[in-house]
């Protein structure tokens, strides 16, 4: 089991999405919501749409929908008509959002600090920079044959 990568990417992940829970769990959507404005930092210059955003997010456009009206409650993101297309809304970050977003990510960091801890300096650096570009080949598509 030690080197199966389906049981060693879910340990991973299953222990990243609870302290994900924890960190965010102040927010409205909890960890979904920290996956937005980490899509909305990310894009910082060049807002995405909703539509783009729930793609980017891989959640369905309905459910992106209330979360975003309940983050922009707390004026934690805005909404603004796009002028090519008045029916499409930019989503933007907010000073406010970028603070809750930057408390999120400190907890997250501690947490991940202690999940690689088996790992020297360089070996995180590497297995960071490797995963990174396993998940963006994963988020291409399916891996069928």
């Amino acid at each position: 089991m030690d080197t199966d990568l389906v049981w060693a990417i879910r340990m991973i992940s299953a222990a990243l999405r609870r302290a994900a829970a924890e960190a965010a769990e102040a927010l409205p959507g909890g960890s979904r919501a920290y996956l937005v404005l980490m899509a909305l930092a990310a894009s910082e210059g060049t807002p995405p749409t909703q539509l783009e955003l729930a793609g980017q997010v891989g959640l369905d456009r309905t459910v992106l929908t209330y979360l975003l009206d309940d983050l922009e409650g707390l004026g934690l993101l805005s909404r603004r008509p796009n002028p090519q297309d008045r029916r499409a809304r930019h989503v933007i970050l907010t000073d406010e959002g970028r603070s809750q977003l930057q408390r999120v990510r400190t907890d997250l960091a501690a947490a991940e600090s202690r999940l690689l801890g088996e790992l020297g300096e360089q070996e995180q650096t590497q297995f960071r920079d490797l995963l990174t570009r396993v998940a963006l080949t994963a988020q291409r598509g399916p891996l069928g044959d």
